[in-house]
């Protein structure tokens, strides 16, 4: 059986941060720094996602607009073409998506409708859970 995105937010929970489109760069980066997270989901209406901002967005906008970005909003600066995925996602799935995109968070979608976030670092967790049962697995065997 393939793990999937359900499984793992089963287990680490649905919240995810989010923020309007007119926050501005500089509340955003607060909030990356106070919940100590590298991506939000910027939602508009009925919950909908509408952009991701990210660490790397921050980073991409001081280096080419410098420090007077902080004041824009982050509609201006952040990824609006955001990749989801759904529940039933497996792991290698999401693990190909992120690896050819290069992406840390992916959000999770249901009925169009945000439902959760997974990141790099819940996709390794999963894989090094099914690496370490499958070794007590074959300890198991060999053990007889």
């Amino acid at each position: 059986m393939s793990v999937t995105v359900r499984m793992i937010l089963e287990e680490k929970g649905r919240d995810v941060v989010t923020v309007g489109p007119t926050v501005t760069l500089a509340e955003a980066a607060t909030v990356l720094h106070e919940k100590k997270i590298g991506a939000i989901v910027v939602i508009g209406m009925e919950n909908r996602i509408v952009g991701i901002f990210t660490e790397r967005d921050l980073a991409s906008a001081i280096g080419r607009l410098g420090p007077e970005s902080l004041s824009l909003p982050v509609s201006k600066v952040m990824t609006a073409n955001v990749h989801r995925c759904t529940e039933e996602t497996t792991v290698n799935e999401l693990m190909e998506l992120m690896s050819r995109r290069r992406f840390r968070h992916v959000p999770v979608e249901s009925g169009g409708k945000l439902c959760g976030i997974v990141s790099i670092g819940d996709v390794v967790k999963q894989r090094i859970r099914e690496v370490e049962l499958e070794a007590e697995h074959i300890k198991a065997y060999i053990a007889g």
